[in-house]
């Protein structure tokens, strides 16, 4: 109910919270609710309410995030990505992708011949799991920038996308992105060499940007940064080009297969809520 004054909270789009009204970002989930702050009214002042045609604090709240000269969302745009289901749940899934990827580097350093199983060196020959496991082998020489770079990647956008879809899509664009780039490595050269997850990071970078570039393409608000998105993709395919062991074809076509994952993942959760 409203009383002509300011409203008492606001509803977070993202995990259904009740939050203050005069905050940027919610302290439950971190969904940015609006650009800035709103003015804080002078005692004795009645608030100011933005324009619009009425309804609640948050229709209003939506009126008050659009910046001048950006046209108004799609229909398809206006949902927060981020699933309600999911944002208050531990990213078991990326949990355990980072975790494997650092006791990995720890056990392949004692035990070097448990290393020569792991990564794609020259055909397969059977070895079929050396296209799971090569993406968590790191071993070699200043091979650690490349690790770090990966494992922070892998923990970073497997986090935020794992807040929107879950555990099990993580886990299927990781592998699924590894697995068709160690294969198009196989495919193009006679004796590939690939190890460390660059395709897996790229392929889950790739699917996390989904929505913030289709939002971006409407011209309409957009939580993540794109730029700095872009700037860590460059940086992993840098590092592959730099790193003779990093197959820089793999991580290519897995951040295609990332794109294309995040756009199917996309449309389904569009259908859902539509539903």
């Amino acid at each position: 109910m409203s009383t002509g004054g300011p409203d008492l909270f606001v509803i977070c789009k993202n995990c259904q919270s009740e939050v203050s009204p005069y905050i940027t970002e919610c302290p439950y989930c971190g969904n940015r609710l609006r650009r800035r702050a709103p003015t804080l009214p002078r005692p004795g002042e009645k608030a100011k309410k933005p324009a619009g045609r009425g309804g609640g604090g948050l229709s209003r709240l939506i009126g008050a995030v659009r910046a001048p000269g950006v046209r108004a969302q799609p229909a398809s745009l206006r949902r927060m990505p981020e699933s309600s289901r999911w944002a208050h749940l531990r990213p078991y899934g990326t949990i355990a992708l980072v975790a494997a990827s650092c006791v990995m580097y720890v056990v392949t350093r004692a035990e070097p011949e448990l290393f020569l199983k792991m990564p794609i060196l020259g055909a397969l020959e059977g070895h079929w799991w050396r296209l799971f496991t090569y993406q968590f082998a790191y071993f070699g020489e200043n091979i650690g920038v490349y690790a770090l770079v990966a494992i922070v990647a892998i923990g970073l956008f497997g986090w935020r996308l794992e807040q929107r879809y879950g555990p099990v899509a993580v886990l299927a664009v990781f592998f699924g992105a590894g697995v068709t780039g160690g294969l198009a490595a196989l495919a193009v050269y006679s004796e590939p060499i690939a190890y460390g997850a660059n395709a897996g990071a790229l392929g889950l970078l790739a699917a996390w940007a989904v929505p913030d570039v289709k939002a971006a393409r409407a011209r309409s608000y957009y939580e993540g940064d794109l730029l700095g998105t872009a700037v860590f993709a460059g940086l992993l395919v840098a590092i592959a080009f730099a790193a003779a062991t990093a197959s820089w074809l793999a991580g290519v076509v897995g951040g295609l297969v990332g794109l294309l994952a995040g756009y199917c993942l996309e449309s389904l959760s569009g259908s859902d809520g539509a539903g």
